[in-house]
């Protein structure tokens, strides 16, 4: 095996690699993801179950989205670029935990309003997450079965993501009501963006580069579950 001095192994696509090599890489990258959920979960839940944390934020999501949604991308577009780091595999796990972080406080509000003010809202939560498994599963399972390769939803998926953030933009300056409409199409554009961030974990990412394809995947995960929780919750009002 050969060695680059600035990271560990000479760079080589995962496409390209022997079998042995995707292998590991895929296992490394979906054990990453495992922990990611397993840290927002654990983040989620000390958050929701702190009083003196949880009702500030509350406060200020419900009365300032957007100022949540400016910072939540900022965090974001940081974590990305630390995971994507290819130097520095430190910085690579700050930013998949920062991103935990970020979607640990992005959702800790709606899940504490669910669990507080809805009758059943343990179970609202448990059958969303249930059914965000069993659509992620699904969705991960065909890819890898199949190993289809599904870059050419690429351009289809960056306009439709445009078209969303210009509906926002619209919801908050005009106060449109984006209703259930909205997030079932968020649902199946989340279910495109998991099939082709897994068809890239086959097709696109290089051997070293599993702690940026596990934080594309769990943003993905992340988002879908967001939107799940939305419509879930939607039906038991």
């Amino acid at each position: 095996m050969n060695y680059s001095p600035d990271f560990g192994y000479e760079d080589h696509f995962v496409a390209d690699a022997r079998q042995e090599e995707r292998v590991s890489f895929i296992r490394k990258t979906y054990a990453h993801v495992a922990g990611a959920v397993a840290l927002f979960i654990a983040l989620t839940a000390i958050m929701v179950n702190t009083p003196s944390i949880v009702e500030p934020l509350a406060g200020v999501a419900f009365g300032n989205w957007w100022l949540v949604l400016i910072a939540f991308f900022i965090a974001s577009t940081a974590a990305h670029r630390m995971a994507a780091s290819q130097a520095n595999p430190g910085l690579q796990y700050m930013g998949l935990g920062l991103y935990a972080f970020a979607e640990a406080i992005l959702f800790a509000p709606m899940i504490w309003l669910i669990r507080t003010h809805m009758q059943g809202g343990d179970q609202i939560i448990m059958q969303a997450a249930l059914f965000t498994l069993m659509i992620f599963g699904g969705l991960t399972a065909f890819v890898m079965i199949t190993k289809a390769d599904f870059s050419f939803l690429r351009g289809i998926l960056s306009l439709a993501f445009w078209a969303v953030l210009a509906l926002i933009v619209v919801h908050f300056v005009t106060g449109f009501t984006l209703g259930t409409w909205f997030a079932m199409g968020m649902v199946v554009l989340m279910s495109g963006f998991i099939l082709w961030e897994t068809s890239n974990v086959l097709h696109v990412y290089r051997t070293d580069q599993y702690v940026a394809a596990s934080l594309a995947i769990f943003s993905s995960l992340a988002t879908l579950f967001w939107y799940v929780l939305q419509l879930t919750a939607s039906m038991e009002d």
